[in-house]
């Protein structure tokens, strides 16, 4: 094929032959002289462009996730303009189109609701358009694992563009980092030793710029996931929102989106088997949001490639926390990028790599890390004097959860890790927040707080309330931390003693649904368990008088999430996008 870039053939020779069109898949759309694509080319003239603008050029979609109410990208709409500017130069045809915007603050029961809705529309949206190539721009929790689960499934050249986090935040003269400092803060404003003055300083200074959480909450454990799987640019996960470098960067993913269509590098020819253990063995050295683990196996599972609890299990076994950062450390997203950000993490991780795997930037893992330098030492500590000796999650299992459930161990107390003490169960985050605070409660620190009915059918959609409030009674008497379990999620910038993710959860019947106030509870994080000190017989016995709650949704997408949505173990996608051939190209008539 001739190089797609050079000079327009003799008009004589047909347009499916012209500038190596014929490798384009718009062209379908474009291409032959029949009426439907008479009427495709007239649109696009209708809406101002040219034959030049248009005609054998990859036409390239700029997913944007922008939204007045999505707090994380209001920088979207310049760097959309970014992202054109640096297609243009490449010689694509970029074209802008709104997908889903998933704020974590705003949108309700939860963002996780909506997961797999946005990797839906992702799919489809390209699938259904004259698309060559997309540019993937995200950053809000759930819209990095939406946005590539639904680009692995419609498997077109695809870059993935992190929002970058936003800047330090400030009250007074301390660094306030999003998420992280609101617990802190909000726990002394409960226990009386914060006034209102000092508490709206904070809530006007902790969240300065557009950007993500600058804490290695979520969202930048899942950009640093991407960078870590090869979808995002090297060196791209970290950059500040704000930065000039970061509008740079999106101009460069427009230009290599372009050169990745002609080179036919779709996320089936970069992701394998080997490329998700890499952004594991960085989740883990990133002490990252508990998160990650649920959208990298569903994201693995989109991409054909096996990865369980077990595997991160393993890798938390032997991969260090080096990434000293909140909420398990000292620093912020701006210290971790001046100290050479993903790539000199990487580097000093290179021995537990697999170093061959693709990466969106046309070479390999290998090729990304070549050179890169760690600038400090404090901020990314070296491998024999890490953070903490084992990963930042464990996966933990027992007859309270027989599929697992997770704890991130740098997070706690270290004198909770090994505890037992009683249940005080709530049915439900409602029935928590009605009682919990109540000095009639009798909870002590030693008691074991349990909330059911919080997962991903019985919430619905796993709603981050794992980070269970710790009772006013006892933050005034200076309690920080308790022993929390939930089948919830928590967010990425929490901490505390919190067990999450217990499968099989509430609302499908297991044996979280029948633990009851007092039953000793015993969590044992070295030996990776957590019991229920409960007979086998007394638990058939509660199991043969408990029934399931009434569904909460009986119609639309609701609906449909309570019918398809598989256990947090296996990643809360939907059961019929793992399963069945590929979907077919569409026919254009």
């Amino acid at each position: 094929m001739s190089d797609p870039r050079d000079p327009v053939p003799s008009p004589d020779q047909p347009l499916l032959n012209r500038r190596g069109a014929s490798a384009l898949r718009s062209q379908r759309w474009f291409a032959p002289d029949d009426l439907r694509s008479f009427g495709h080319r007239s649109r696009l003239r209708q809406m101002g462009y040219s034959a030049a603008d248009a005609e054998g050029k990859p036409v390239i979609a700029i997913l944007n996730t922008w939204s007045d109410l999505a707090q994380c990208h209001g920088h979207f709409r310049e760097r959309a303009e970014d992202v054109k500017r640096g297609v243009w130069q490449a010689g694509g045809f970029p074209v802008e189109i709104p997908v889903l915007s998933l704020s974590e603050m705003f949108v309700k029961p939860t963002a996780m609701f909506y997961r797999n809705l946005l990797a839906l529309e992702v799919e489809e949206v390209l699938r259904s358009h004259p698309i060559d190539g997309a540019v993937l721009m995200g950053g809000c929790d759930k819209t990095v694992p939406a946005l590539l689960m639904g680009a692995i499934s419609a498997d077109l050249p695809s870059i993935f563009l992190p929002a970058g986090p936003m800047l330090a935040g400030r009250y007074r003269t301390t660094r306030l980092g999003s998420g992280t400092d609101v617990w802190k803060y909000w726990a002394d404003r409960q226990a009386g030793v914060l006034d209102d003055c000092a508490m709206r300083q904070i809530e006007e200074g902790i969240a300065r710029s557009p950007g993500t959480c600058m804490t290695m909450g979520t969202a930048s454990t899942m950009a640093a996931v991407a960078e870590a799987l090869g979808m995002a640019p090297s060196g791209s996960a970290t950059i500040p929102a704000v930065h000039s470098a970061h509008a740079r960067m999106a101009s460069l993913c427009g230009r290599r989106v372009v050169d990745m269509v002609w080179e036919g590098a779709t996320p089936s020819t970069i992701l394998s088997a080997a490329s998700f253990i890499n952004a594991v063995v960085a989740d883990m050295a990133l002490c990252g949001s508990t998160n990650a683990i649920i959208h990298l196996i569903a994201m693995a599972r989109r991409a054909g490639a096996a990865l369980a609890l077990d595997d991160f299990d393993r890798i938390s076994r032997e991969v260090p926390v080096i990434a000293n950062l909140r909420p398990a450390g000292e620093y912020l997203m701006e210290d971790f990028h001046d100290a050479g950000g993903v790539p000199a993490l990487l580097a000093r991780l290179r021995d537990h790599l697999a170093l061959d795997c693709r990466t969106v930037d046309g070479g390999t893992l290998g090729d990304a890390i070549a050179g890169a330098e760690v600038l400090s030492d404090e901020v990314i500590r070296p491998i024999d004097r890490p953070l903490a000796h084992a990963g930042g999650t464990f996966v933990l299992r027992g007859n309270l959860a027989p599929d697992g459930c997770v704890i991130k161990p740098t997070a706690a107390e270290p004198r909770l890790l090994s505890h037992t003490g009683p249940a005080i169960v709530f049915a439900s985050y409602a029935d928590m927040k009605a009682r919990i605070d109540r000095e009639d409660q009798g909870i002590t620190a030693d008691h074991v707080i349990v909330l059911q009915h919080a997962g991903p059918i019985g919430a619905p959609g796993m709603p981050e309330w794992g980070m269970l409030p710790i009772p006013k009674p006892l933050l005034r008497q200076g309690v920080r931390d308790m022993v929390r379990i939930s089948d919830a999620r928590m967010s990425g910038t929490s901490y505390g003693t919190c067990v999450l993710h217990v499968a099989p959860e509430a609302a499908v019947g297991g044996t979280l649904a029948l633990v009851r106030d007092g039953d000793l509870i015993e969590l044992d994080v070295a030996a990776r368990t957590l019991h229920v000190h409960v007979s086998d017989e007394e638990l058939a016995a509660r199991r043969a008088e408990w029934s399931p709650p009434p569904a909460r949704h009986e119609r639309g997408y609701g609906r449909l999430f309570l019918d398809q949505t598989t256990q947090a173990p296996d990643g809360c996608d939907f059961r019929f996008m793992e399963r069945g051939a590929p979907t077919p190209e569409p026919d254009i008539f």
